[in-house]
């Protein structure tokens, strides 16, 4: 039998160490003069960028100063070997042929979009050029490397764009899988200028649409549905961009239409019954075993087949949902004070609640905020939530001057020319409210009471119109918060019960 290369206590003695800077235990083969060196202390150091204090040269400081382990260029700390690129001479981390991260990466690239005449595909050069000038490349070679022997996924996405296999057109990013890494690609190859601007959400509805139609068996139902999506639902929710980015709830709420125009379509056919022949009973019986959102999830199908001439009119009984009461001023007032003096939290989440309690935005609104709506023209900061700008007061203004010169999420090529205050992890978009919520939640502060309470004071301060010009409301939901601020004293009769 043959025998193991090393005992276990034979490994431990020979391999394992603790790293000389962070004294962490593990298999470090990274030996620098100061000492075997973890992998973490290593990326950490080769980013360290600066005047040497030993030779005064600009470089990477990767080494240490004996006497008081100040960092300096690996000439002064002694290093066995060059950290220099053997393509561009840039000194940093490097990979396969002694390449700098940022020429592995644009090698990659120019490999994946290869048409196969040994250049770039003429149409993708601008994704190319996107792509290798993020200021991480380190983020995009991750993103085209294989892991544990298998291709990435945008790999391969990115090889088939540049063979010709995958059409340049959003028809063609509908059906390709995963789902995720295309509909990145997309929104890369949108930024770039490759393909037609389209909003992220009404993308995503269409290529959810086309998989739940294919489910759909009976052909009756399926031609229906493409009939009111094509000719409804889409056709307003393009509309709706237009006027502005759609949000993720508004897709979510068109899917929910049309699944509960299958299941209304499915239980009518069950009972043997037809639209045309459909009667306000049938629709009742229908419409009291559902709650009542799901009813009003069917009105807009109802009111569209009927003048369609698919079924007779029918009445659906409209339902109000409950409103949410507002927390009292003196807890919004202690969330403000502890959101700008507690630093624990997140900055992003402390300036998006700040401009929740202080101005009632709601955070879909907060996130489209771009860095051009912050005025800093004058002696002070404003916002321009509405008309005129607003006045942010101290020291609530410093933190959104802070957020504005420490945005996330700006180094890869997703976001890097982004205007958005809360750039997101997507080419274009900024931060989504599932990000975001949670955040806010964890700082205390809870979205909906905190913005009624905002809108209610704010509407008791000055007159409705005027805050509804100011803010971006409509002059109707400040008049109604009005009231409501003021309605339980106005109704007092001023006699016990």
């Amino acid at each position: 039998m043959d025998r193991p290369y090393a005992t276990a206590e034979q490994y431990e003695r020979w391999f394992v160490r603790d790293c000389a800077r962070c004294g962490r235990r593990g298999n470090f083969a990274t030996r620098w003069p100061d000492g075997h060196i973890c992998r973490t202390c290593q990326d950490r150091a080769l980013r360290t960028h600066g005047r040497c204090p030993g030779c005064g040269n600009d470089r990477v400081l990767a080494g240490r100063r004996t006497e008081d382990q100040a960092p300096i260029c690996t000439g002064c700390a002694g290093f066995f070997t060059s950290l220099a690129c053997a393509e561009c001479g840039q000194e940093g981390k490097l990979h396969a042929g002694r390449r700098c991260t940022r020429c592995t990466f644009t090698r990659r690239v120019a490999e994946l979009l290869d048409d196969g005449t040994g250049r770039i595909r003429p149409e993708l050069v601008p994704l190319a050029e996107l792509l290798t000038s993020m200021d991480n490349p380190l983020t995009g070679l991750s993103w085209v490397s294989s892991r544990h022997g298998r291709s990435a996924p945008a790999a391969d996405l990115l090889r088939g764009l540049g063979r010709g296999d995958i059409e340049l057109s959003h028809d063609a990013f509908h059906r390709l899988q995963p789902w995720r890494a295309a509909a990145h690609l997309r929104e890369l190859l949108m930024q770039c200028g490759v393909l037609p601007l389209i909003d992220k959400q009404i993308l995503l509805f269409e290529r959810w649409l086309i998989e739940h139609l294919d489910t759909i068996t009976d052909v009756e139902q399926r031609r229906l549905l493409r009939q009111y999506t094509t000719w409804h639902l889409l056709p307003w929710l393009r509309g709706r961009a237009d006027r502005g980015p759609v949000s993720s709830r508004t897709r979510n709420e068109l899917g929910q239409q049309v699944l509960r125009v299958g299941d209304f379509l499915a239980g009518i056919q069950e009972q043997g019954l037809t639209l045309a022949r459909l009667r306000q009973e049938d629709l009742d019986r229908w419409l009291v075993t559902h709650r009542p959102h799901q009813r009003q999830l069917l009105k807009p199908f109802l009111t569209w087949a009927a003048h369609a001439g698919h079924m007779p009119r029918l009445h659906v009984v409209p339902h109000r949902s409950g409103q949410q009461s507002p927390i009292t001023q003196h807890r919004r007032i202690g969330l403000l004070r502890k959101l700008i003096t507690d630093d624990t939290g997140e900055l992003r989440a402390r300036v998006a609640a700040i401009l929740l309690l202080l101005y009632a935005q709601p955070l879909g609104r907060i996130l489209r905020l771009t860095i051009d709506d912050i005025d800093t023209t004058g002696p002070d900061v404003l916002l321009r939530l509405g008309d005129p700008p607003t006045p942010v007061p101290e020291p609530a203004a410093e933190l959104l001057l802070a957020l504005r010169d420490q945005r996330t999420n700006m180094r890869t090529a997703t976001n890097r020319g982004a205007r958005w205050l809360f750039p997101g992890r997507r080419a274009g978009q900024p931060l989504t409210t599932r990000t975001i919520a949670p955040l806010i939640r964890d700082l205390g502060v809870p979205t909906v009471p905190g913005r009624l309470a905002a809108l209610h004071q704010l509407v008791l301060q000055a007159p409705a119109p005027v805050i509804a010009q100011a803010l971006g409301f409509h002059h109707t939901t400040t008049q109604r918060h009005h009231a409501a601020a003021g309605g339980t004293w106005n109704r007092y009769t001023g006699r016990e019960g």
